[in-house]
């Protein structure tokens, strides 16, 4: 059998892909539009939401990222702030190291573009066995990263010109993953993974507060899952 070409296995992973991305394009392109607008009107040129959304790729950090660019130069202060920030994805980390094995090249770009949003479509997504694992979640990872550069760009380019009502658009993102879980919910026969996960979480939130919960149920949810792997794995193989 003839092997499909470079340019037809691209374009295979792409088509498999984009659908995937199409409600990450709706959140990040209006969470995109209102970082852009936001630089705008805190006095910066449309460049740097541009570079920004380009080179850091990483919304919350870039969002506080203003305030740290209005205030005194304290490079210590950065460093932990996106430190505390995005710890959640050293988790995410451990949770590829699988999946990145044998993508090349690819993994540097995967790493570096790793956002919440391409983790839970590349962790769960069932990707058809005619289709190149690693471009596919190259490209999945490239068109979140597009979608953000993209809204970024244009709510700095044309912030002046647009005025209306932001508030609450940073709840698109929440309802998004809510449907990726139910997603995901629906496909699994067995929840026990997903109600560890819930009542941990549920657990850190009473315990440490709504600021600080993100980080301990993560080292929570990674302790038990690792420690309950036998046993899940085994009653998967039993069904």
């Amino acid at each position: 059998m003839q092997k499909p070409d470079k340019k037809t296995k691209y374009l295979k992973a792409l088509k498999a892909a984009f659908p995937h991305t199409i409600p990450i394009f709706a959140g990040f392109w209006f969470l995109g539009l209102t970082y852009g607008i936001y630089m705008n009107v805190s006095g910066f040129s449309f460049w740097y939401p541009c570079l920004m959304s380009l080179t850091i790729f990483a919304g919350s950090v870039e969002f506080v990222a203003v305030n740290l660019l209005l205030g005194a130069f304290d490079p210590l202060q950065a460093f932990v702030m996106t430190l505390m920030i995005n710890a959640r994805h050293l988790f995410y980390g451990i949770s590829m190291l699988d999946k990145y094995k044998g993508t090349g090249l690819k993994k540097f770009y995967l790493i570096f573009g790793m956002c919440d949003e391409s983790f839970s479509i590349n962790y769960t997504a069932d990707i058809p066995e005619d289709v190149d694992k690693g471009w596919f979640m190259f490209f999945v990872t490239l068109l979140n990263h597009f979608y953000w550069f993209s809204g970024a760009t244009l709510g700095g380019l044309f912030g002046s010109l647009i005025h209306f009502n932001t508030e609450g658009l940073d709840f698109v993102m929440t309802a998004m993953f809510v449907v990726i879980f139910m997603e995901q919910w629906l496909k699994d026969k067995k929840h026990t993974s997903a109600v560890l996960g819930l009542a941990l979480s549920a657990l850190c939130l009473i315990i440490f507060g709504a600021d600080d919960f993100i980080i301990p149920a993560m080292v929570a949810i990674l302790g038990v899952l690792t420690f309950a792997r036998g046993w899940l794995e085994k009653g998967e193989k039993e069904e």
